[in-house]
């Protein structure tokens, strides 16, 4: 901002006249006085008028330039790993993707959400046992793992986008779809009377399931005999974007998640199953974005 003042006078009249030149206006201001007392303070309501045009025109400037440094982005694809608090410490997978759609809700980028998550849902009164004779751990009672496999579509807002490279973005995340529940046998090995073993599914019709039992059998085996249970699922989350780099993105994804389905599914042989489940989740991933 530049500001040139040229004094000249008429009789006993002073005239000022003060050119205020800006980046973006240029104000010509002229100002009479008769007496001096008047004009000083003439003078200082436009050192005042001066100030305030110079701070709304760095404003100006300034919100421009956050608009244009705002990171906004079409497509966001991203992979990563989840744990909740119905598994274990790693819980299963997931692939998502955000892609921008026109309408804002309350002023904030809104995102289409579609994901896919591939998760083990464990019973709570499962534990892990050591057989002593073979060393072999595996669950007692348990008769079934469950898989849930979840498409889901939502919603996601933007509530605070991170500028210049910089900071923290956090997003809010609505989403809900149909569940997969996939029963896949849990195998246990057994111990035959010719002395081979064999690995094979708990039998819940005899009176001691694990006679003969001397140890977890092979997670790869069983899968022929898995049995589909159909459900729901609905989500809320709030994401937190931690990388530095605008295309490479690392962040942080904490929820909670309610399930459903059609019947109890049968994990546990000698505890109560479920058909309701809910949890609290965590999902570290890792994407790129496309503007």
């Amino acid at each position: 901002m530049y500001k040139k003042p040229l004094n000249c006078s008429r009789g006993t009249e002073d005239i000022s006249i003060i050119s205020i030149f800006t980046p973006h206006t240029t104000v010509l201001i002229v100002a009479t006085a008769i007496y001096i007392p008047n004009m000083i303070r003439v003078k200082l309501l436009l050192s005042a008028f001066v100030l305030i045009v110079a701070s709304t025109d760095l404003f100006a400037q300034r919100r421009a330039k956050v608009e244009e440094n705002e990171d906004t982005y079409k497509t966001f694809t991203s992979a990563g790993l989840t744990t909740n608090t119905n598994s274990g410490i790693l819980g299963g997978v997931v692939f998502r993707q955000s892609s921008a759609i026109s309408s804002k809700l309350w002023g904030k980028n809104q995102y289409r959400y579609l994901a896919v998550e591939l998760v083990n849902v464990k019973h709570p009164k499962e534990l892990a046992e050591q057989n002593f004779n073979t060393g072999s751990r595996f669950v007692y009672g348990k008769r079934n793992y469950l898989f849930s496999l979840r498409p889901e579509y939502g919603r996601e807002l933007a509530l605070f986008n991170r500028h210049e490279d910089e900071g923290i973005s956090i997003s809010a995340i609505v989403a809900a779809g149909p569940t997969i529940g996939l029963e896949k046998p849990y195998m246990v090995q057994f111990r035959n009377s010719d002395g081979r073993t064999e690995n094979r599914a708990l039998d819940a019709t005899m009176s001691n399931p694990y006679q003969d039992a001397i140890g977890g059998g092979s997670f790869f085996q069983g899968f022929g005999k898995t049995k589909i249970v159909p459900g729901v699922h609905i989500k809320t989350a709030l994401t937190f974007e931690l990388s530095a780099f605008r295309e490479s993105v690392t962040g942080v994804e904490i929820g909670f998640l309610a399930e459903a389905f059609t019947r109890k599914t049968n994990i546990m042989l000698f505890a109560e199953n479920r058909s309701f489940f809910t949890s609290g989740y965590l999902t570290l991933y890792f994407g790129s974005k496309k503007r």
